[in-house]
C-alpha cells in the first residue's frame, strides 16, 4: 500500500516537473540566438529534470565518439530515449525525428530551433528529399543521432533497424557509434502506463568504422549495430 502510494506521488513528481522544464527550455530555445547555446541550454535543463526526478544516469564510453562528424545509433526502449540522450550528447549532435512532431504547433517550432532533421515516413517521394537534406548536413560535417527501429515495441528486446542511418553513413564515409541505453523501459517503456524507477545507463560503444560505398557496407553496419547494441543490453533480438 505505502510502496504503491509513494509510487504514485513520484510519478506526479516527475510529470509536474516537466512543465516549469519545458517552460525555461522553451524561453531558452527562443532567445538564444546561436544554435549550438541553444542545444547546450536545453541539453542541461534535461539534465536537471532528470536529477531532480532522482533518476541515476550512467555514462560511459563517451571519449569513445568520433571528434568529426559520425552517425549515432541507439537502441529506443522509452518516451525518455529522446530527451536522455539530448541531454548527455555533446550539442553538436542534431536528431533525426520523424515528421509528424515538426507539425505539433508548439514542440514542432522548438525542434526546429535546435536544428533537429525530421523524415516523412509515410511518403516514399517526400522522405527520399527529407534523406537529401540530412544527407547533405552529414557532408557539411554535422553529426546526426537515430534510433533506428523508428518506435519501441511493448516487448523486451532489439527490434529491426531502418537502414536509413546506415546508408547515409555509406554514402558520406562516417564512422557509426552504437549506443545501447539500459534502464528507460523500466521507467516508462512498453505498456508501462505510470513510471517506475529505474537506475539508467548511457554506453557508447566502439564506433564501426567508416566503409564508403563498399558495396554491402549499409546492411553489414546494420546488422553489426544491432547485434552489439543487443550484446551490451542484454536484450534479445526481436
Amino acid at each position: 500500500m505505502i510502496r504503491n502510494l509513494l509510487r504514485l506521488v513520484w510519478g506526479l513528481w516527475l510529470f509536474l516537473l516537466a512543465v516549469p522544464a519545458l517552460l525555461v527550455a522553451g524561453l531558452a530555445i527562443l532567445l538564444l540566438p546561436a544554435l549550438r547555446a541553444r542545444r547546450a541550454a536545453a541539453g542541461a535543463l534535461c539534465r536537471v529534470w532528470f536529477l531532480l526526478c532522482g533518476l541515476p544516469v550512467r555514462r560511459t564510453g563517451l571519449d569513445r565518439l568520433p571528434a568529426a562528424g559520425c552517425v549515432i545509433v541507439a537502441n529506443h526502449a522509452s518516451y525518455l530515449d529522446g530527451p536522455l540522450l539530448f541531454a548527455h550528447l555533446p550539442p553538436r549532435f542534431g536528431f533525426v525525428i520523424k515528421k509528424e512532431a515538426s507539425r505539433a504547433p508548439l514542440l514542432g517550432f522548438l525542434l526546429k530551433r535546435l536544428g533537429h532533421h525530421f523524415v516523412e515516413r509515410n511518403n516514399r517521394h517526400e522522405g527520399a528529399g527529407d534523406a537529401r537534406r540530412i544527407l547533405r548536413a552529414l557532408e557539411r560535417g554535422e553529426a546526426a543521432a537515430f534510433f533506428p527501429e523508428g518506435t519501441f515495441s511493448p516487448d523486451e528486446g532489439i527490434g529491426r533497424f531502418h537502414g536509413g542511418a546506415f546508408a547515409l553513413a555509406s554514402r558520406t564515409g562516417l564512422p557509426v557509434a552504437p549506443v545501447a541505453i539500459r534502464g528507460t523501459r523500466q521507467v516508462l517503456g512498453g505498456t508501462r502506463r505510470w513510471p517506475q524507477w529505474s537506475a539508467i545507463t548511457i554506453d557508447v560503444l566502439e564506433p564501426l568504422p567508416a566503409r564508403k560505398g563498399a558495396g554491402d557496407a549499409a546492411s553489414e553496419m546494420r546488422d553489426a549495430a544491432r547485434l552489439r547494441i543487443a550484446q551490451a543490453t542484454g536484450e534479445p533480438l526481436l
